[in-house]
């Protein structure tokens, strides 16, 4: 099973933000169960889509030719609110800022917009770990290629 919740990168400045989407459509097979007449994307899947656009910017800003790879790993969800939620036919905006960097840690806001509209936010914690894994790796810049390629800017895939 795959939960790719970024349907696309709009924008990204390493070592400071990134914004993306994703599309709320009746083909997201959770939205068939949750909830009958009255489908919402599950306030965990906006947190990871969230979570994934954070993992994305410390990636391509940690990583440089010439060090190890490291991978951005969810350490903790310190808060998320909700406020409305996203349906069908819903844009969600996510955007994410980094709030402080250390050696292996990274601070990352997150908030989730539909229409200029906040209808969540969160502060997430990631750790930073070296993964010796081609396969990882192979998979990592096979997304984010496919997230940035209509990017209309050169960002290094790690």
């Amino acid at each position: 099973m795959r939960y790719f919740l970024i349907d696309r990168v709009t924008d990204v400045v390493p070592g400071e933000s990134a914004r993306g989407i994703k599309n709320v459509t009746l083909t997201d097979e959770v939205l068939h169960d949750h909830f009958p007449d009255f489908p919402i994307l599950p306030g965990a899947l906006i947190v990871e889509a969230m979570a994934q656009l954070a993992g994305f910017l410390l990636e391509v800003s940690e990583n440089a030719p010439g060090k190890p790879i490291v991978r951005a790993l969810l350490g903790q969800i310190k808060s998320a609110k909700f406020t409305t939620p996203a349906e069908p036919g819903d844009q969600i905006e996510v955007v994410v800022r980094l709030v402080r960097g250390l050696d292996t840690a990274a601070e990352v806001h997150a908030e989730a917009l539909v229409e200029g509209r906040r209808i969540a936010r969160a502060q997430l914690t990631f750790l930073l770990r070296r993964v010796d894994s081609e396969r990882v790796h192979a998979q990592r810049r096979a997304l984010y290629h496919l997230w940035t390629r209509r990017l209309g800017k050169e960002i290094p895939i790690p």
